[in-house]
């Protein structure tokens, strides 16, 4: 089907309903950074094109009917949101709400496929949500809606850890043959209904229900808080786990870090060994990849390969594990495993030890933190945008556009899970 593609944005609409297979018919977007971030991801020439929705009369609207399919937009959702003054429709972005009418009016499309923020349904005591069914109804269109999570819509291939929940509306214009969308049950993999941000601590000494957006610091193993427009001046901080550190003087480049954490912020690194490290499981004899010509890593135990000038040979060799460690913090007691013996209890970091006795054998593991913000690319793959799209937006807008335009999209994900509905 064919769809216009209002309060555009940088064009998640637009990705996830042709991901699902419909085709975009023109676009409306007032913001000339987003414009730029639009145009360069997408093949928008030859396309129709408004700048602002509120100059395009009604007879350029009427064009479009029987021509357009469905209508979709995010109609701006400061005027509603629980982080904004709530204004609503007494705030000039809430009446957009009523340019949407208009053009629906006038071009009736089969659909309407609508996005905002959970708190447009507690608005004015739910009076504002009332008022936007009221108006669907009069136009002649019956509506269903359902509050979606994007950490719901994360998989293995493309995960989007972000806990985004957002109210998605679809109107159905009465007497068409339509069927309904909603609800749709989804559960992300990895992420399940139970899931919950995880805050590993913050930059301010204040209980957790005081801090701002911007002082919280977020565990890189759970789920990250809701991208905002405002992360452009000050992104959200996570934190990233190292290991340990490599002899020398330099914090950067001699930190070693957990395979299962977030990557330190990349350099342009120049040589010299100030590579990011990782740290990587030692090789164990029933892991070590087979060969034509038998093992190339051999066993503590066995004999050695003959040595040539060629060949690099290793010997594979058993390593302590832990139980429950990467979940742990400094001054947590935990359980770790001698080979060949029993369990035995350590404390992580500068905790205090256990009472020593005469037959244990005690164990301290270390583990360093480092708090680092988000990167544009990491929040543009929070909303579900490949990095082909990325590289094309970063090459014509900054940073500070792209934190922005992060936090206004909608999640690819979810928009594609309602499209293919359609």
């Amino acid at each position: 089907m064919h769809f216009l593609d209002f309060f555009a944005g940088i064009g998640g609409f637009r990705l996830g309903m042709e991901q699902a297979g419909h085709t975009c018919a023109g676009y409306v977007e007032w913001d000339k950074f987003a414009r730029k971030s639009y145009e360069a991801i997408h093949n928008t020439e030859g396309e129709w094109t408004a700048h602002d929705i509120t100059t395009v009369s009604d007879e350029e609207f009427s064009k479009f009917r029987g021509k357009v399919d469905i209508i979709c937009g995010g109609f701006p959702c400061q005027a509603f949101s629980v982080a904004g003054k709530r204004q609503g429709f007494e705030d000039t972005r809430g009446t957009l709400f009523f340019e949407v009418a208009r053009a629906v009016k006038q071009i009736q499309p089969r659909y309407l496929f609508l996005e905002n923020v959970k708190g447009l349904l507690s608005h004015d005591k739910g009076k504002t949500f009332g008022i936007i069914l009221n108006s669907l109804d009069e136009l002649g269109y019956d509506v269903e809606w359902q509050v979606l999570n994007t950490k719901d819509f994360s998989t293995k291939e493309r995960p989007t850890p972000q806990n985004r929940e957002r109210i998605f509306i679809v109107g159905h214009l009465r007497g068409t043959s339509t069927r309904e969308v909603f609800p749709i049950e989804r559960e992300g993999e990895g992420f399940n209904k139970k899931s919950k941000i995880k805050i590993f601590g913050s930059t301010q000494a204040k209980s957790q229900s005081t801090l701002s957006q911007r002082e919280i610091v977020y565990d890189s193993e759970g789920a990250m808080g809701s991208l905002l427009a405002s992360d452009a001046k000050n992104p959200k901080q996570v934190v990233i786990r190292t290991v340990g550190k490599l002899p020398g003087k330099h914090n950067q480049s001699n930190r070693v870090f957990h395979v299962k954490g977030l990557s330190p912020t990349l350099t342009t690194m120049q040589g010299g060994g100030n590579e990011p490290k990782i740290c990587l499981p030692v090789l164990t004899p029933d892991r070590v990849e087979k060969r034509q010509n038998g093992r190339r890593v051999k066993g503590p135990e066995e004999p050695m390969f003959t040595i040539t000038a060629q060949d690099r040979h290793g010997v594979a060799i058993k390593e302590a594990t832990t139980k429950g460690y990467e979940e742990a913090y400094p001054g947590d007691s935990v359980n770790y495993s001698v080979p060949n013996s029993t369990t035995r209890r350590g404390r992580v970091g500068k905790g205090i030890a256990n009472t020593l006795d005469t037959g244990c054998q005690q164990g301290v593991l270390t583990d360093e933190f480092r708090i680092r913000r988000l990167t544009p690319k990491e929040c543009w793959r929070l909303q579900g945008f490949p990095d082909e799209a990325f590289e094309k937006a970063a090459a014509v807008n900054s940073d500070s556009q792209l934190y922005k335009q992060a936090g206004n999209s909608v999640s690819v994900p979810v928009i594609y899970e309602v499209a293919k509905r359609l």
